[in-house]
């Protein structure tokens, strides 16, 4: 099949989330099972600055009711994919991808309005006719509509998949602000108040939809599950579903990722206990193999969790146990986390930042891996801890819940799971797994060992829309 990827990101080129990890992964997995795949994204100026690509086509032009738009098509042979880049210096040469530095940018509207009606342009210009044009999250849900209102006919076979990587961020823009839309002849219907809302329009039009995990796609048929977008959604459930994201195994193996002072694997597992050794060593806690660490990277949001997190960390501390939190976001979080660490230096550090390195090693080095998220589409941590013989802690939402079975199953167990959204909680199931972890060793290294045999592979994902792609 003749597959087109329109995305905004792909990791190894551009990134800034999990959603560049799927542009990468996922095309790769299906290129590998014979698939024809093709990618369109914008050039941004980090490209430019990265890779200074040729042009491919003649300069284009692209015109809507009262405007007119010039860009450039840029080419890149990418392991065997062609990425095809919207040249666009007006939209898209700018110092962040959606955002300068914390503010976004105020015609993000435009900008991906605009590049879902190029990614149809580009195609027309390269004489490509998709079966399938693959879009991913609000910065090309317009394509959907637009292709639906495409009128020369060149689309006419060709279907669309819309993937929800995140129904929390909608994309909703005031109509005044979108050039590109604002006179098109059939969007007065997507207009709510002055507003539209990019996710809408993607669910409405789309051919079919996909959410990056099966429980999460259930979610989204709840008001709360789907941040007020249930009642789109449950109109389209025949042809909604969930499509568990894979783990890059490549990038996090224990037995071979450079990143740890010494590899190991089901086999040698003892070696895990210099990773711990080191952890505490690089966050200043003391070296102590035989007390449980709880490690955590992620971003500093209210969504990961640090509602339930923040009122419970003076009971916590109570008990036998270091803590480990690496990342960046809310600025009281922060404050909180970094105040919490000064007054208990021999059992909590906060390291304010990301790297490579410590979110490796925090995979690797603690006990258990905690994610209480409010809400996670899919999550990728708890794969990777999972992989790493780290037992997740996690609420029993989204991806998570797909992933993740609870230790009460005494033979397919491999993590700790609580259900209600409240500090106690999950203060409740941290016990529970530290009673675990000091009562019985042999049956908490089995469950470690267990979860490192547990594999989340992209080839299983790119079957399921291979399955997909095929029924359209």
């Amino acid at each position: 099949m003749n597959i087109v990827f329109a995305i905004s990101e792909v990791e190894e080129l551009v990134k800034t989330g999990g959603l560049a990890d799927v542009g990468k992964a996922l095309p790769l997995a299906l290129h590998a099972l014979g698939e024809d795949i093709t990618i369109v994204m914008p050039y941004y100026r980090v490209l430019d600055e990265q890779l200074n690509l040729a042009t491919v086509t003649e300069p284009q032009t692209l015109f809507t009711e009262g405007q007119v738009y010039h860009f450039n098509i840029r080419y890149l042979q990418w392991h065997d994919i062609p990425i095809y880049f919207v040249d666009s210096p007006e939209h898209f040469m700018r110092e962040g991808l959606y955002a300068n530095a914390f503010d976004a940018y105020d015609d993000n509207g435009e900008r991906f309005s605009f590049f879902s009606g190029a990614v149809l342009q580009t195609l027309k210009a390269i004489n490509k006719q998709p079966d399938v044009i693959h879009c991913h999250d609000w910065h090309t849900a317009m394509l959907p509509f637009l292709l639906n209102h495409e009128k020369s006919g060149y689309f006419k076979d060709t279907a669309t998949v819309f993937t929800i990587h995140n129904a929390a961020f909608q994309g909703v823009h005031k109509l005044d602000t979108i050039p590109y839309l604002r006179h098109h002849p059939d969007i007065s219907n997507q207009v709510h108040g002055g507003y539209v809302n990019m996710l809408q329009c993607g669910i409405e039009f789309a051919t079919k939809i996909t959410t990056v995990s099966p429980n999460y796609a259930k979610e989204l048929l709840t008001d709360l599950g789907s941040h007020g977008l249930h009642e789109r959604l449950v109109k389209r459930q025949a042809d909604l579903s969930g499509i568990l994201n894979g783990c890059d195994y490549t990038q996090w193996n224990p037995e071979t990722d450079t990143f740890l002072p010494e590899n190991y694997s089901t086999e040698n597992f003892h070696a895990k206990t210099s990773c711990k050794r080191v952890l505490q060593e690089k966050c200043g806690l003391p070296d102590n193999a035989d007390i449980p660490l709880i490690g955590m990277v992620c971003r500093l949001t209210e969504q990961k969790g640090f509602g339930y997190i923040l009122p419970i960390l003076d009971d916590l501390i109570k008990h036998s146990v270091q803590m480990v939190i690496v990342g960046t976001g809310d600025p009281k979080v922060c404050m909180d986390l970094g105040e919490f660490a000064q007054q208990h230096p021999d059992q909590f550090a906060f390291i304010n930042g990301f790297s490579s390195e410590h979110a490796h090693l925090v995979e690797a080095g603690a006990d258990f891996f905690l994610m209480p998220s409010q809400f996670e589409p899919c999550g990728l941590n708890q794969m990777y801890s999972l992989a790493y013989g780290t037992v997740p802690i996690v609420r029993s939402v989204g991806g998570l819940k797909d992933t993740v079975i609870d230790h009460s199953n005494d033979l397919e167990g491999t993590g700790f799971v609580f259900d209600d959204p409240t500090p106690y909680a999950l203060l409740t199931c941290i016990r529970r797994a530290l009673l675990a972890y000091y009562e019985d060793k042999a049956k908490f290294r089995e469950m470690q060992l267990r979860g490192m045999r547990t594999r989340f592979t992209w080839e299983a994902a790119a079957k399921d829309y291979q399955q997909l792609y095929a029924s359209l």
